[in-house]
């Protein structure tokens, strides 16, 4: 018998619901700091849930409000450790978050000031580096700046576009709940490295990195050379979105003093010559070069060019590019969840919040809310709340963007239902899982100790970087032993869809961290602070 509870604690107002697995008992109690009972409810048989062979019963509390330390208690052999309900640990969660963009930053000094026992002198400055020999190019290019994409010291800008894109619509749908966090600072760093990474002609180089994975030691220590690959349509149209996005956020009062006229006017500038040579090179793919970086394969591209044109028509009233986003928009499905290969939703997500035209609002709301609708149903019906049916890479990272389309829903539509994902999916990113992890590094005891990332890996830190989510539980396994020389051997306990997860250096598969994965959780953590802010 096992129990599943969200790590992190609980917010007030908001559902709480643990998860009993493999037992007989009927019933749970919440104790308080004193160790005296200060509630009970039934746990309700809730089926078998086939990603792990267990039986799991549920219970909710949501009726205990009052802030405090809390244990639940199932057994006198079954209890967890102590949690809080109150707001002040999603309040310090959520600037762990986005200082976790703080932390992968590359070119530049982390201060022991801001970053503590990970600071650490600027390296990868990529002021004047060459391109790579498939380019067919002399010279060196300005390529500073940018964040490091994942475990890795690439940097990519397909990834980094709904990443960046994802961080905007964060502070756009919720500035009073990161208006005194670094978040716009961390956006306009990115952005600053966007804006080098355009040719000349419009086009947008596609990444940064070493001629070889570098190995696990700090940045100042690494030996490969680094290089610029590519220019590809894929990155030039995430450029495109990105940076219309940018000139309406920083174009916003709402900015503050990071409000910036002249940088929003460039932004968009260089957004509608990203987009026009992406019309006039529509099929040009990702560099197929693998000796020391990931691939980000896409090879179709219609789904970024309805982002970029939904970002654009926006922006400029064009209404040559607002006939091709409505021809474009009868092709593009709405999906449950953003991902660097599908982008599409981020095109929703703008038509759904602008009213220039109300009959491409009516329709990208009423696709959102049948995909919110469909991840209720989901979860509803899996044994263990969560709307999963294959763990694929990054599987946290799609949980996280789930509970972004759904509070993007919420904004205009209330249903409970909608609002019990968000909750739910933070539930399971902070320990309500089959692993009984808390997936984001430093934020609670079973927090993972070792990811695949090479800033944690070769700092000298015993701790690694914090505010980072891992990718989470993978049943394909492609760090596996059996299908990798390079691979390692999962635990026996590990094997099964549901809990194939090795919080282990090498489990590059499941324990690695990534930009695309963060940026959502920022999303969903400021969404839950928003949703029952008036409440607490």
């Amino acid at each position: 018998m096992k129990l599943r509870y969200n790590h992190l604690g609980y917010l007030p107002e908001a559902p709480k619901r643990i998860l009993v697995t493999d037992g007989d008992i009927n019933t749970f109690s919440i104790l308080n700091s004193e160790n005296q009972v200060v509630f009970t409810g039934p746990l309700v048989e809730n089926g078998l849930w086939d990603h792990t062979g267990e039986w799991v019963r549920v219970g909710d509390f949501s009726s205990l409000k009052t802030p405090g330390m809390y244990r639940i208690s199932v057994s006198d052999d079954l209890k967890s450790d102590a949690f809080p309900i109150g707001r002040d640990a999603y309040a310090k969660q959520l600037l762990a978050t986005i200082k976790g963009f703080y932390f992968q930053r590359s070119g530049v000094e982390l201060t022991e000031e801001r970053a503590g026992m990970w600071a650490r002198p600027a390296a990868h400055l990529d002021e004047a580096i060459p391109f790579h020999a498939s380019m067919e190019r002399e010279g060196l290019w300005n390529a500073h700046g940018g964040w490091y994409d994942a475990g890795d010291y690439g940097k990519y800008v397909v990834n980094a576009g709904v990443s960046v894109a994802t961080l905007m619509h964060t502070f756009e749908f919720y500035p009073e709940i990161v208006k005194s966090s670094p978040l716009l600072e961390e956006i306009r760093f990115e952005l600053d490295w966007f804006l080098r990474m355009q040719d000349t002609d419009g086009g947008v180089f596609f990444k940064v990195s070493p001629d070889r994975w570098d190995t696990f030691v700090a940045p100042i220590e690494t030996v490969y050379p680094r290089r610029i690959l590519g220019k590809s349509t894929a990155s030039s149209l995430n450029f495109a979105g990105a940076l219309a996005q940018a000139h309406r956020v920083f174009k916003s009062a709402n900015a503050g003093l990071a409000r910036d006229e002249v940088f929003a006017n460039l932004c968009l500038d260089c957004s509608k010559k990203a987009y026009e040579w992406a019309l006039q090179n529509p099929n040009i793919e990702y560099p197929h070069n693998t000796e020391g970086s990931g691939l980000y394969n896409d090879v179709h591209f219609e789904d970024e060019f309805f982002w970029a044109e939904a970002e654009l028509w926006r922006e400029t009233h064009d209404n040559t590019i607002g006939a091709r986003l409505q021809k474009r928009a009868e092709t593009q499905s709405t999906l449950w969840d953003i991902n660097w290969q599908n982008t599409q939703n981020l095109g929703w997500i703008s038509l759904a919040m602008q009213n220039r035209d109300v009959s491409l609002q009516a329709k990208a709301r009423e696709n959102l809310e049948n995909a919110t609708d469909a991840i209720a149903a989901g979860l509803e019906n899996c044994p263990y709340r969560v709307p999963i049916t294959h763990f694929e890479w990054g599987s946290n990272g799609v949980v996280a963007n789930q509970a972004l389309t759904a509070s993007v829903v919420l904004t205009w539509n209330e249903n409970p239902r909608f609002a019990t994902i968000l909750c739910e999916a933070l539930d399971y990113l902070y320990g309500r899982n089959a692993v009984n992890m808390s997936f984001v590094t430093g934020s609670a005891l079973s927090a993972p100790k070792f990811p695949h990332h090479r800033l944690s890996g070769g700092d000298k830190v015993e701790e690694p970087v914090p505010g980072l989510l891992v990718g989470g539980v993978n049943e394909d396994r492609q760090d596996d032993l059996s299908k990798t020389p390079r691979g390692l051997t999962y635990p026996e306990e590990n094997s099964k869809p549901g809990t194939a997860y090795y919080d282990h250096v090498k489990a590059y598969a499941s324990n690695e961290i990534a930009i695309n994965w963060n940026a959502p959780l920022v999303f969903a953590l400021a969404a839950l602070l928003n949703q029952w802010s008036i409440k607490n």
